[in-house]
Parts: C-alpha cells; sequence; structure tokens
C-alpha cells in the first residue's frame, strides 16, 4: 500500500469548486463589461468614469477582484505544492505569494474607490 504524505494542501473538492466558481463569476463579469463598453457611445475617460461610478459595477469590479485573486491564489499555490519539495522554500514562496496578492487586490480597490 502507498502512503500519501499531505504537506498542508487541502486537495479535493473544494478547491476544484471554488476554481470553477470564480471562474463562472469572473466569466460573467467580463461579458457585463464587454456589454457595457460595447454599448457605449466611447471608450474616453469620461465615459469609463462614469460606468465604474455606479453602485453595481463597484460591486461586481469588487467581487471580480476578490475572485481574480482567490482563483489565483489556488493555482499558484497548487504549483508550488506539486512542484517546490524543500519546505522552507515552499513556505517563502507561499508567503511571497500571498503577499503579492493581497497587494494588488489593495491596489485595484483603491483605483476602483478613487474613480
Amino acid at each position: 500500500m502507498v502512503s500519501r504524505i499531505v504537506v498542508g494542501a487541502r486537495y479535493g473538492l473544494r478547491d476544484w469548486l471554488a476554481q470553477r466558481v470564480t471562474a463562472v463569476v469572473m466569466a460573467v463579469y467580463t461579458l457585463i463589461l464587454a456589454g457595457a463598453l460595447l454599448s457605449g457611445p466611447s471608450l474616453s475617460q469620461d465615459a469609463w468614469r462614469s460606468l465604474m461610478s455606479g453602485g453595481f459595477m463597484r460591486f461586481a469590479s469588487f467581487l471580480f477582484i476578490g475572485c481574480l485573486c482567490y482563483h489565483a491564489w489556488v493555482g499558484v499555490r497548487d504549483i508550488w505544492m506539486d512542484y517546490i519539495k524543500p519546505t522552507g522554500i515552499r513556505l517563502t514562496l507561499h508567503v511571497l505569494t500571498l503577499l503579492m496578492l493581497v497587494g494588488c487586490a489593495g491596489w485595484a480597490i483603491q483605483i476602483l474607490w478613487r474613480l
């Protein structure tokens, strides 16, 4: 019998389902944004500002950013878990990835709310 050593990853249905759900949310947002941009008069800064000033688009953009970061976290975490065997290096990469994703999400939300 082969003994499987689990080293901190939560393998299974939860991560698989989370990536599929976040992918669907991001796809729906992309379709809504594409429809709004294609139906608008022009792609000027004023048009972009008026599109993003509405509460629905701000919420949808916030949801998109959150889903994108979680989707990326699950994917990159699995890559580190599969291919980086030394525990110290893997932990360092996990922390750096998490810090980068949190920083990018904070920056995107700051830009979104500054509009």
